[in-house]
């Protein structure tokens, strides 16, 4: 491969792994940069090359967050485990479901999200200190559950989708939610890794090179979403589903 387009690839991954950070949503820059420098590439492929790109970032941003902000160490498990273990069966079932089956329906989600959000001023706004009793750690499970899943199988907007949930029925901000978000999307990416390298859908070696600026744009992404706080992430957050929005729609209505 060309060293431009190297360097193209590295420079997308420097701003997916600073968005990535501060609300979810770096695939959307680093697939279709993928796709576009290697459009031969199997899908299976370009997914797998973007979770090694995408973990070492979304480990570094988990890891700041883990250390800024105060999150109950039983909801974290619950989190983490759920949202493992159904990635990799979402993994491993990506060639059942066509995915041409899944967009319209992640479309829908997506704006009802959007709109929700906008009405809605002061959702994500505000934090309730979370009580650790079995009906809190259901409500953990259930969503991690199900969000991990869909990643493993389809993967656009996830962290979105953990984000809404978490604040919706968990009750806590934007900064949590983002926290939150960043330990299930490392455990996600972890469990479909497990399955994409042994299976061989994997360029190791450009995907540790966009790894390595991932991870410096995740610095940025958390330094900036621990300064600016909720509301900044809310406005990122608009932004980037309207974006998915945009994107999903083009594939359906023209491809």
């Amino acid at each position: 491969m060309e060293l431009e387009l190297i360097l193209s690839l590295m420079l997308f991954a420097f701003f997916a792994g600073a968005i990535d950070a501060a609300v979810g949503g770096g695939g959307l820059i680093q697939i279709p940069a993928l796709m576009s420098v290697m459009p031969q590439m199997a899908a299976a492929t370009v997914f797998g090359t973007n979770k090694l790109a995408s973990i070492f970032g979304t480990a570094s941003a988990a890891w700041s967050y883990f250390k800024q902000v105060k999150l109950p160490w039983q909801l974290l498990v619950v989190v983490a485990s759920c949202a493992f273990v159904t990635a990799f069966l979402g993994a491993a079932s990506v060639t059942l479901i066509p995915t041409e089956i899944l967009r319209p329906f992640v479309l829908i989600m997506l704006i009802v999200i959007a709109i929700y959000t906008l009405i809605k001023k002061q959702f994500g706004q505000q934090h309730q200190q979370q009580i650790m009793n079995q009906k809190t750690l259901t409500i953990a499970a259930v969503g991690s559950l199900m969000i991990g899943f869909y990643d493993g199988i389809f993967g656009p907007g996830t962290g979105s989708f953990f984000i809404f949930y978490f604040i919706r029925y968990l009750k806590v901000d934007f900064l949590h939610a983002s926290a939150l978000a960043k330990i299930a999307n490392l455990t996600t990416n972890l469990a479909a890794l497990s399955f994409f390298v042994p299976s061989g859908h994997v360029l190791v070696l450009l995907g540790l090179l966009m790894a390595g600026c991932n991870v410096l744009g995740s610095v940025l992404g958390v330094k900036m979403a621990l300064r600016y706080g909720s509301g900044f992430i809310r406005i990122l957050f608009l932004v980037l589903v309207t974006l998915l929005i945009v994107r999903l729609s083009m594939q359906i209505f023209l491809d």
